[in-house]
């Protein structure tokens, strides 16, 4: 059984269609990744699985039970976590408060859990152990990036969706935040990943999805895709480039 499968789902945006009956299945310690241009629906896909947008019509279902009826907050306290794109950090709180709101989804937490979940936190992401007391608008949008992901895996997800998370980071981080997700799905997270550098993301998922105005076009192994001449054309600048290195 998939840890995840939409089935023929589709979703509006009022009266324009942004979904158009798209299936996939994402398997338990898998790295997924969504491909696709500006507009083809991958952020949406996220969003109606998250229960931010109303699918209108098939199937969602998370380890076998149908959630696509079900509110937003009842799929984060069933074990998926989604960190959307433009990190949105609350300015006025600390590093540290902004990683403990991930866990408001989990109920009793004690005090003692919630410190070793931030210390958890803070031994993937060391950067934001220095920075732990500074508030968030004062960090540099790798940092923030950063934080945004610490405070997504704060809630425990079985299932960790990123919608752009290289989006506006200097080459560097990038390699860095890759590093990071390989390293967060070796701790037993799986993890759904939207992503417009689609290198970066066929080096790192097992398994990849391209979606075109809200229709799956081409799906396969990420080293098949990196094979693929049309995903090569639109995606990777029409040649088949070397892949890019992501420490392991």
């Amino acid at each position: 059984m998939p840890l995840l499968e939409l089935r023929n789902v589709t979703s509006h945006y009022g009266n324009v269609q942004a979904l158009k009956g798209i299936s996939l299945t994402v398997e338990k310690g898998e790295i997924i990744t969504l491909l696709g241009s500006n507009g083809a629906g991958k952020s949406t896909t996220l969003r109606t699985i998250s229960g931010l947008v109303p699918g209108s019509g098939g199937e969602i279902l998370f380890e076998g039970r149908p959630i696509h009826n079900l509110p937003a907050e009842d799929i984060v306290r069933l074990g998926i976590a989604h960190v959307p794109e433009g990190r949105r950090i609350f300015p006025g709180l600390t590093v540290t408060e902004n990683i403990m709101l991930g866990a408001s989804n989990r109920k009793h937490v004690s005090k003692a859990e919630l410190r070793a979940g931030v210390d958890e936190m803070f031994a993937i992401f060391p950067d934001l152990q220095r920075l732990s007391k500074a508030l968030g608008w004062s960090l540099s949008g790798g940092q923030q990036q950063m934080l945004a992901v610490a405070r997504g895996l704060m809630a425990r997800p079985a299932l960790l969706m990123l919608d752009e998370p290289s989006l506006g980071l200097a080459p560097i981080i990038v390699q860095q935040l890759f590093s990071v997700i390989r390293d967060i799905r070796s701790r037993g997270t799986t993890i759904l990943l939207v992503e417009q550098n689609a290198n970066m993301a066929l080096a790192v998922a097992d398994r990849g999805y391209v979606l075109e105005t809200g229709t799956l076009t081409v799906s396969g192994r990420a080293s098949e895709l990196l094979s693929n001449e049309e995903v090569r054309a639109a995606y990777l600048g029409g040649r088949k480039p070397a892949p890019d290195r992501v420490p392991s």
